[in-house]
C-alpha cells in the first residue's frame, strides 16, 4: 500500500475538535480509496495537502442546507460535512460504488448531518430547494452552471472549488451565466494563511 501523507500542521487548526473525524476519513480514503476506484496511485502521499485540507479549507463560507454535485469520494462533501456539522450536506452522487462508499463513511464516521442521494444533479426533483451547492473537480464552469444553478434557490450561491484558471472559466460561461441568471462570478483565495497552496473558489449568486 502507498504510505499516506503525513497530516499537516494546519489539519489542527482548520478541523479543531473534529480532528479525530477527519483523521479516520482520510485513512480509510488512503487505505481503500485506490482498490474501489475513488482515487488514483498517486494520491495518497498527497492526501491531506491535496485534497482534504484543498476541501476543508472553505468551509466556513457555507451555512443552512448545502449540495455537493459528484461527491466521489467525498470531496469535498464529507470533509466539509466533517468541519462543519451546524450545516445540512446532501451528496449527489450517481454511480452505485460511490454511493455505497459515501453512505459507508457517513455511518463510520456518525455522521447526522449528511444526506447521500444517488443522482445525475440533471435528475435532481427537489426543485430550487439548496442554499448553495458546490462541486469540485467535475467540470468547466460553463458544463457546470446549467446542472447546479436550478438546485439553487433564489438568493443562494453557488460556491465552486477550482484551479488557477477559474477566472478564464468564468470568461468562457458567460453565456450560460446569464441564461441562469447566476449574478456577481468571482475567484476568492481561500486559506492563505493556512496552505501552502491555498484553494480557490468561483462563487456566484443565482438570482
Amino acid at each position: 500500500m502507498t504510505e499516506i501523507e503525513q497530516e499537516p500542521d494546519a489539519a489542527g487548526t482548520v478541523f479543531g475538535d473534529r480532528i479525530h473525524l477527519a483523521r479516520q476519513f482520510a485513512d480509510a480514503l488512503g487505505r481503500h480509496g485506490e482498490e474501489r476506484g475513488l482515487i488514483g496511485p498517486l494520491e495518497p502521499p498527497r492526501l491531506w495537502s491535496r485534497h482534504i485540507l484543498n476541501s476543508a479549507v472553505i468551509a466556513p463560507l457555507f451555512s443552512g442546507r448545502v449540495g455537493d454535485v459528484g461527491s466521489g469520494a467525498g470531496l469535498p462533501g464529507l470533509v466539509l460535512a466533517i468541519a462543519r456539522p451546524d450545516v445540512e450536506w446532501v451528496l449527489i452522487e450517481p454511480m452505485e460504488r460511490r454511493v455505497a462508499w459515501l453512505a459507508e463513511q457517513v455511518d463510520a464516521l456518525a455522521l447526522s448531518n449528511v444526506e447521500v442521494v444517488r443522482a445525475r444533479a440533471e435528475d435532481w426533483k427537489r426543485g430550487p430547494s439548496l442554499d448553495a451547492v458546490t462541486a469540485r473537480a467535475v467540470s468547466a464552469l460553463r458544463t457546470l452552471v446549467p446542472i447546479t444553478a436550478p438546485l439553487v434557490r433564489d438568493g443562494g450561491e453557488l460556491i465552486l472549488l477550482k484551479g488557477a484558471a477559474a477566472t478564464n472559466e468564468i470568461d468562457a460561461a458567460e453565456k450560460q451565466l446569464r441564461k441562469f441568471k447566476v449574478t456577481n462570478a468571482r475567484v476568492e483565495v481561500v486559506g492563505a494563511d493556512l496552505l501552502d497552496e491555498p484553494s480557490r473558489v468561483i462563487r456566484a449568486t443565482v438570482r
